[in-house]
């Protein structure tokens, strides 16, 4: 039987037990003459006290299960504030790293950036080179090229003049000396 079945039973006792008390009063034996009101009073300090020893039991197992229910959801509280703390602690971790591998990442493209450069420093340095060889083999050639013209245009012209001297005669004393000096380097020779 449940505390709603006991609390009716005493309920009906305590009303039977006040109509037997008027019964009696009213067959002439034994019993009291009790006003409405301090019947009520009587069942109503009955009622109390049952609900003061049967509620008790109920109040103090509904407060150790609300006591047990807020202890439990305490400790899921404080297992949720553990993950969040691991988890701030992972994302905190990951983020130290991922500075760090940006770092790393910033600083090889600045070796990468200076490489490329020194190598295209390099390049242009040889390609410089090159044309300053280039230019310089380009004008050598041309100089002994004018070199050349000029050696043919001296010779030409030497031709000419030895030519329009020959075509006009040599003269006597020109003739002897020529002579002479031929005779004298044949002579040399021998």
């Amino acid at each position: 039987m449940g505390i709603m079945g006991t609390i009716l039973l005493l309920a009906t006792e305590a009303h039977a037990v006040h109509s037997e008390l008027a019964e009696g009063a009213a067959e002439g034996g034994f019993g009291l003459n009790i006003d409405i009101l301090e019947t009520n009073l009587i069942n109503l300090a009955i009622l109390v006290g049952i609900l003061f020893y049967f509620g008790r039991k109920v109040l103090t197992n509904i407060l150790n299960e609300r006591q047990s229910n807020i202890a439990t959801a305490i400790q899921e509280a404080e297992g949720r504030l553990k993950e969040a703390k691991i988890a701030l602690s992972q994302a905190q971790e990951q983020l130290t790293q991922s500075q760090a591998e940006a770092q790393r990442i910033r600083k090889s493209a600045e070796e990468n950036a200076q490489k490329v450069k020194e190598a295209l420093l390099a390049k242009a340095a040889q390609d410089v080179e090159r044309l300053r060889q280039t230019a310089a083999a380009d004008l050598n050639t041309e100089t002994e090229r004018v070199i050349a013209q000029l050696r043919q245009r001296v010779v030409a012209q030497a031709l000419q003049k030895v030519e329009s001297e020959l075509k006009g005669g040599i003269a006597e004393n020109t003739q002897q000396s020529l002579i002479e000096r031929s005779i004298a380097q044949l002579g040399g020779q021998a």
